[in-house]
């Protein structure tokens, strides 16, 4: 139930979450239009910064890949398996959603429907006030290592169930004194 390009599941799943990352990736360059126009160059260049970090990173692939060895670059067991990680106010998932999209195509396709959620949001926060940092930084040098950690690791993204993801707004706020 793959397509041809792809050599294995374990290919067909890291490009899935590749392709999720680069989205985000995307997500963030588009904002560049809604920034000042004084501290648009800054933002150009973080944002660059932070897809050359991406690209050297595959873009974290690693976390659907069953084959990753390393545990804490994957979200899943060797066998494939994913765990719901629940909603972001939460530490864990209180149905206990699991899938195994390793297993068969129909539960790929389920799993399309899982979310990695960002705790901290991606749209209504962390990009804004990444724009405002650049705006404002003073000749402080705004620390974008920080703000990719929250666009695109595992300290601020959930894998979760559709059931699980929280659409309202979170009301959390990037970490005033990890900004510059």
């Amino acid at each position: 139930g793959l397509e041809s390009r792809f050599k294995n599941k374990s290919s067909y799943m890291r490009y899935s979450c590749q392709s999720r990352m680069r989205s985000y990736l995307r997500q963030v360059i588009s904002y560049t239009s809604y920034v000042d126009p004084t501290a648009r160059d800054a933002y150009k260049k973080i944002t660059d910064l932070m897809g050359k970090k991406l690209k050297s990173m595959k873009y974290n692939g690693s976390y659907f890949d069953r084959r990753e060895e390393e545990e804490a670059l994957r979200l899943c067991t060797p066998e494939g398996w994913f765990s719901c990680q629940g909603p972001f106010d939460r530490d864990h998932c209180p149905l206990k959603h699991s899938i195994n999209p390793y297993s068969n195509r129909e539960s790929r396709i389920l799993f399309s429907t899982w979310n990695l959620d960002h705790i901290i949001e991606k749209k209504r926060v962390i990009v804004p006030e990444l724009a405002e940092a650049v705006k404002t930084r003073n000749g402080r040098e705004v620390n974008w290592e920080y703000f990719y950690q929250l666009l695109f690791t595992t300290e601020n993204l959930k894998l979760v169930n559709i059931a699980c993801h929280e659409k309202f707004t979170h009301n959390l706020h990037c970490d005033n004194t990890r900004i510059y």
